[in-house]
C-alpha cells in the first residue's frame, strides 16, 4: 500500500474520532437538556462512553478474518446508530417510560461499535507500517480529531446545525468513510458482496439524508409532544434550546424545555417581581436586571418617569434579539428593549458583577430556576457578595427564588444564602396560575424598608397589583413557613440538589 492510500486511511482515523466525540458530546447534552442535572448526566454518559469503548476494543480481538469488511460493516452501523441517535432521543422521550434506559443503552451501544474501529483499522495497517510508528500515528490522528469534535461542536454544530441535524451530518460521514474504505481497502475486499455493500453504504447515507430533510419536523414533533400547545418559533442558540409554543390562552417561551412564561398570565409574575423592589427605593434612576433576556420586567420598570436607565444583563443574544424582533413578544414587552434608555449587554452576569460599572439603585434578578449547576453559581454566596459592589448606598435587589410551596428547601435555600452573604431579606410569594405558588425575595445592606409604596401613577397601569394586594405578598401562609438549609456554595451547589428533589417529588 502506497503512501496516498496510508495516509487517506489516517484520515480515516481523524474522521472516526471526530464523530465518536460528537455523538458523546451529543448524548451528554441531551440528556441533560430532557434530564437536567448536567453534572451528573454528562458523568454518567462519558463513564458510560468510555467503557463501552474497551468493551468494542476488546471484542476487537474476536474478529480474525475479512478485517476491511468488517471495519466498513461497522462504519454503517456507527453510520446508523449514532445518526440516527439525537433524532430518535427526542422523539421517545415524550412517548416512553424507560427513556433513560435506552439512551444510556444507545450511548453503550455507540461506544461498543466505536471502540471496534481503531483496533480493527491498526490491525489492517500493521502490516504496512512498523508498530511504532503505527500507534503513534493513529494515536495523533485520533487525538486530533477530538480535538476539533470538542472545539466545533459548541462554537459551530450546536448553534448553527442543531442537535438533531448535526446527529444526522455526523452519521453521514461515518457512511461515507465507510463508502469510501470500499474503493480504498479494494484490495482486502473480496468481489463477492462487494456491490452490496456499497449498496447499503449508499442506503444508510440516503435515509440520513432524508432526515436532515425533514429534521425541522422531526424536532417540531418532538417538541409539541412534549411541551403545549403548538410550535411557532425554534432557534438553537449557543447556550440554550429556544422554543416558543402557542395556545388558545397565548404563548409560552420555554428554555431547554423549561417554562420561562406564558403571556396570559406573566404580568403576574412580573408585577411582582418588579414594584416591591421598585416601592423600596426613594428615587430610583440606574437600574440593573440580571437575566430576564425577554423584556418583561424591563417592561415593568420603565412605568417608573424616575429611571434614567436600565442595564440588562443576558448571556444569550439569540433570547434579547427575540424580544426585540418576533412581533408577539415585542408586543407583549411594549418595544421595552428598543427605549433609549436601555443597555443590552450579552454576557455571563457571574463574571459581569465583577467588573466595575458604577452603582445602581435597584436590582431585578430574573434567572431562569438553578435545576443546572452552570446556573446554580448564579445564587451562591460567591455570586451575591460579588454583586454588593455594584449596589448604590440604600440599593434594593429582588429576585426570584422558586416555588416557596413545591420546592420549599430550594426556596429557603437562596433566603438563607442572601442572608449569610451578609444582606437583610424579605420573602415575599405571589399567586400565578401557570406556575402556581411563586416565590421572591427582597434584601438589601441596610434595614429594609417596612412596607414597599406603590406610585399612585404606577398602580394605575398595573392589572395585578395595588397597595393592599403588595401588602399581603410578604404575609407566609404556615405551609410556606421557613425551613433550614445549608448555604449554597460555589463548591457545593447544594441548591441544585435542593431543586431537584423537590420537583422531583411532583413529577
Amino acid at each position: 500500500m502506497n503512501q496516498a492510500p496510508l495516509f487517506l486511511l489516517y484520515l480515516n482515523v481523524l474522521i472516526i474520532a471526530t464523530c465518536g466525540l460528537i455523538y458523546e458530546l451529543l448524548a451528554g447534552t441531551l440528556a441533560s437538556y430532557l434530564l437536567g442535572d448536567s453534572v451528573t448526566q454528562f458523568s454518567l454518559v462519558i463513564g458510560i462512553y468510555l467503557s463501552a469503548l474497551g468493551v468494542g476494543a476488546w471484542l476487537s480481538s474476536f474478529v480474525q478474518e475479512k478485517l476491511a469488511r468488517c471495519f466498513i460493516e461497522i462504519e454503517l452501523a456507527v453510520a446508523l446508530v449514532g445518526g440516527t441517535s439525537a433524532p430518535l432521543l427526542f422523539l421517545a422521550f415524550g412517548y416512553i417510560a424507560w427513556f433513560q434506559p435506552l439512551l444510556y443503552g444507545m450511548v453503550c451501544g455507540i461506544g461498543i461499535l466505536v471502540g471496534l474501529e481503531l483496533p480493527l483499522l491498526m490491525r489492517i495497517l500493521r502490516e504496512h507500517v512498523e508498530f511504532s510508528d503505527l500507534v503513534s500515528r493513529v494515536l495523533t490522528f485520533d487525538y486530533i480529531g477530538a480535538l476539533l469534535g470538542a472545539l466545533m461542536f459548541p462554537v459551530l454544530f450546536v448553534p448553527y446545525l442543531g442537535l438533531v441535524r448535526t446527529s444526522l451530518v455526523f452519521g453521514i460521514l461515518n457512511a461515507l468513510v465507510g463508502l469510501w474504505g470500499t474503493y480504498l481497502l479494494r484490495p482486502l475486499l473480496s468481489a463477492r458482496g462487494l456491490g452490496g455493500l456499497r449498496g447499503r453504504a449508499i442506503l444508510v447515507v440516503g435515509l440520513l439524508i432524508i432526515g436532515i430533510i425533514k429534521a425541522e419536523s422531526i424536532t417540531s414533533v418532538a417538541e409539541e409532544n412534549q411541551l403545549a400547545g403548538s410550535v411557532i418559533y425554534a432557534e438553537s442558540s449557543a447556550y440554550q434550546r429556544i422554543v416558543i409554543t402557542e395556545d388558545n390562552t397565548g404563548f409560552q417561551l420555554f428554555l431547554n424545555g423549561h417554562l420561562q412564561f406564558n403571556s396570559a398570565d406573566e404580568y403576574r409574575y412580573h408585577e411582582a417581581l418588579v414594584h416591591p423592589v421598585m416601592g423600596s427605593c426613594s428615587n430610583p434612576e440606574r437600574i440593573l436586571v440580571l437575566g430576564g433576556g425577554d423584556g418583561l420586567a424591563v417592561r415593568e420598570i420603565l412605568k417608573y418617569s424616575t429611571v434614567t436607565s436600565v442595564t440588562l444583563v443576558d448571556l444569550d443574544s439569540s433570547m434579547t434579539s427575540l424580544a426585540d424582533h418576533f412581533p408577539p413578544l415585542l408586543k407583549l414587552t411594549d418595544g421595552a428593549l428598543r427605549d433609549s434608555r436601555v443597555t443590552v449587554v450579552n454576557q455571563d452576569a457571574f463574571l459581569w458583577v465583577d467588573e466595575p460599572h458604577g452603582q445602581f439603585d435597584a436590582v431585578v434578578i430574573d434567572f431562569p430556576d438553578p435545576g443546572t449547576y452552570s446556573v446554580g453559581k448564579l445564587y451562591t454566596s460567591y455570586f451575591f457578595t460579588r454583586l454588593q459592589k455594584q449596589m448604590a448606598s440604600g440599593a434594593v435587589v429582588a429576585i426570584q427564588c422558586s416555588s416557596p410551596l413545591v420546592s420549599p428547601k430550594s426556596y429557603w435555600c437562596v433566603v438563607n444564602t442572601l442572608e449569610q452573604s451578609g444582606f437583610h431579606v424579605r420573602p415575599f410569594h405571589a399567586a400565578v396560575p401557570t406556575f402556581g405558588v411563586w416565590g421572591f425575595a427582597l434584601a438589601t445592606l441596610e434595614e429594609l424598608p417596612s412596607r414597599p409604596q406603590l406610585a399612585p401613577n404606577v398602580s394605575q397601569q398595573l392589572r395585578f397589583l395595588n397597595q393592599r394586594v403588595l401588602d399581603d405578598l410578604f404575609i407566609l401562609p404556615r405551609d410556606i413557613n421557613r425551613v433550614e438549609t445549608e448555604v449554597n456554595r460555589l463548591n457545593n451547589q447544594v441548591l441544585v440538589r435542593y431543586y431537584d428533589d423537590d420537583w422531583g417529588r411532583w413529577e
